[in-house]
């Protein structure tokens, strides 16, 4: 969430990556585990719609996102459902941001097999890499 805030608010970093995230927080109601901390905090989306649409700030101004972001996501993920990765991904792409979405088959909110944490490290040094030579 934090990633995607920060991108969302200041664009001076040249790329992000943003593992297991949700922006949409409106969008994602009901799709997580955390349903009732969200209520207890925010309230009802239909009751108290003010909060939540302030704390889905990054969705609701992707476009003044311009950091180059990677967003990582475990297919089978309760936490965080690949769903909120996914939106992100299609707002950034729907810009023609440079962007791209992995999603771990079979991966919960912490990936576990061992060739896709591989996968995972290597695809952050490469993000990084070709980002910041730049």
């Amino acid at each position: 969430m934090l990633t995607n805030f920060t991108i969302a608010r200041d664009q001076r970093f040249k790329a992000a990556v943003s593992g297991a995230s949700i922006s949409n927080v409106l969008g994602g109601y009901g799709t997580d585990q955390y349903i009732r901390d969200y209520e207890v905090e925010l309230g009802k989306p239909w009751e108290n719609p003010e909060p939540w649409i302030r704390v889905s700030y990054p969705f609701l101004h992707a476009d003044r996102i311009k950091t180059p972001t990677l967003f990582l996501v475990g297919e089978k993920d309760f936490n965080v459902p690949a769903l909120s990765s996914e939106q992100m991904y299609q707002a950034l792409r729907s810009q023609g941001l440079d962007t791209q979405l992995v999603i771990y088959p079979g991966q919960f909110h912490g990936v576990r097999r061992p060739s896709f944490i591989r996968d995972r490290m290597q695809r952050y040094f490469d993000w990084y890499d070709a980002r910041l030579k730049r």
